[in-house]
Formats: structure tokens, C-alpha cells, sequence
């Protein structure tokens, strides 16, 4: 890996880090010293990252993790600290995306999305602050999306689950501004991802073309804010949202 040191001896747990940000996220904080719990569904491609991470001589484990079950979480938890003892950073990633306004949205896919995107960082924070906490000086991310901060048609129940994650991040960071744990969100707009695969070449030229810097953002851009976050040097930052958008959301 790099010869940076900016997470060196931190251990983070990163779900949804099989592919996509999450797996962005993997890597550079595996380049930066961290020891990366790499906790996804997607056993394959997280053996991929693992193997790229640890060819490169830097540390991870692979665990399965199902965000929506609690249990797993613990257990994901317990697994991270008998590996390495502790916990650092937990960056919560994973997250769905399928589109439907008000009438065409079921109950079931309002559910599923928000069982992922919203009740999973729940689950995440709560089951590893215990352990967050015990190093006085631990952060968590949650990945958000600007569209938990501005509307869109035509996706409520992943606007929802975002603006959840949102208030959610704040709401936490203020319980715990005084105990060693800085929390904040980041709200990407537009990333080449997976999760975008369905978009047509019409549709993705539309979006380029409200971006005001003209093109979509790369996984890693996101990972180096978060990579900002989680390091010393944003010690008096919690609470805080910020846009990864190439200016979109600003207008």
C-alpha cells in the first residue's frame, strides 16, 4: 500500500465495502495504515477487495454482514474486535437505490429501502458505539446523498431514507460530542457506481449537464472526505454534512 500514515493502527469497519464507494473506501484507508473490516453480503467481490488490499501488504478481514440484522451486526462487531482488539471508525456505506415516485412506489420497496439505507445505520451505530467509545477518540461516517438534503422526483422512498440518515447523523453527534466520538455525514451526488448502471446515456448526460463541474464524481473522491473525517486533523469537526456533488447542490 502507500507509504501514508494518516489512519496508522486505526481499525475500521466499513459496510457495503464489497464494491462501489465502499469498496473505495477500503482501499485508501487500508493505504493509510488502518486495519479495514471489509462487511458486505457480496462474499466475492469482498474476497476481491480483500485480496487487492492485502496483496498491496496492507490488513483487512472479510466479514458477511446483513445491515438489517442486528444480530449480524453484533456478531460482525465481535469478529472485528477478535481480529484486532478494537474499533476506530465505522463508516456506514451500504445503501440501495431503485426509482418510484408517490403512486408508483409499493409499500414493499419503500420498506426494503428503508431497511437498508436507514434502519442499517441505525443498527450500525448502535451496535459499535460501545466499543467506538472506549478509544476517546473514534468517528463514524454515514454515507448519505444529496438527495437526503434536496428533493427529487420520481425516488421518495430513497430521498426519505437519505434525509433519515441525515438528522440521524445529527441527532447522534450531539449525544456523543463530549464522549470521543465525532460523527458526520457525507452526501454524494452524482458517483460512477453500480448503483447508477440503469441509468440510459440520455439520462446520465442530463444529470452531467446539471452538474455544474460537468462530469460525475469517482468512488474515491468520496473515500478521501471521508478519509479527512476519520483522521486527526478533523478533530473539531462533528455534526457536520458535506456535499461530494461537483457543485450540484449548491444551486
Amino acid at each position: 500500500m502507500g507509504t501514508n500514515s494518516r489512519l496508522k493502527d486505526k481499525v475500521a469497519l466499513i459496510s457495503g465495502a464489497a464494491s462501489g464507494i465502499g469498496a473505495a473506501h477500503a482501499k485508501v484507508f487500508a493505504s493509510e495504515g488502518a486495519k479495514v473490516v471489509i462487511a458486505d453480503i457480496q462474499e466475492d467481490k469482498g474476497s476481491e477487495v480483500l485480496n487487492t488490499i492485502t496483496e498491496s501488504g496492507g490488513e483487512a478481514i472479510f466479514i458477511n454482514l446483513d445491515v438489517t440484522d442486528k444480530n449480524a451486526w453484533n456478531s460482525c462487531v465481535m469478529e472485528a474486535l477478535k481480529a484486532y482488539g478494537k474499533l476506530d471508525i465505522l463508516i456506514n456505506n451500504a445503501g440501495i437505490f431503485h426509482p418510484g415516485g408517490l403512486e408508483e412506489e409499493t409499500e414493499e420497496g419503500w420498506q426494503k429501502i428503508m431497511d437498508i439505507n436507514l434502519k442499517g445505520v441505525f443498527l450500525g451505530m448502535k451496535a459499535c458505539i460501545k466499543e467506538l467509545k472506549k478509544t476517546g477518540n473514534a468517528s463514524i461516517v454515514n454515507i448519505s446523498s444529496l438527495y437526503g438534503i434536496k428533493g427529487a422526483p420520481g425516488s421518495i422512498s430513497y430521498n426519505v431514507s437519505k434525509a433519515g440518515v441525515h438528522l440521524a447523523t445529527k441527532a447522534a453527534a450531539l449525544e456523543y460530542a463530549r464522549l470521543g466520538v465525532r460523527i458526520n455525514s457525507i452526501h454524494p451526488g452524482q458517483i460512477i457506481t453500480p448503483i447508477i448502471a440503469n441509468l440510459t446515456p440520455e439520462q446520465d448526460s442530463a444529470i452531467k449537464e446539471s452538474i455544474p463541474m460537468g462530469r460525475s464524481g469517482q468512488p474515491e473522491e468520496v473515500a478521501y472526505t471521508s478519509l479527512f473525517l476519520c483522521s486527526d486533523e478533523a478533530s473539531y469537526i462533528t455534526g457536520a454534512q458535506i456535499l461530494v456533488d461537483g457543485g450540484w447542490g449548491a444551486g
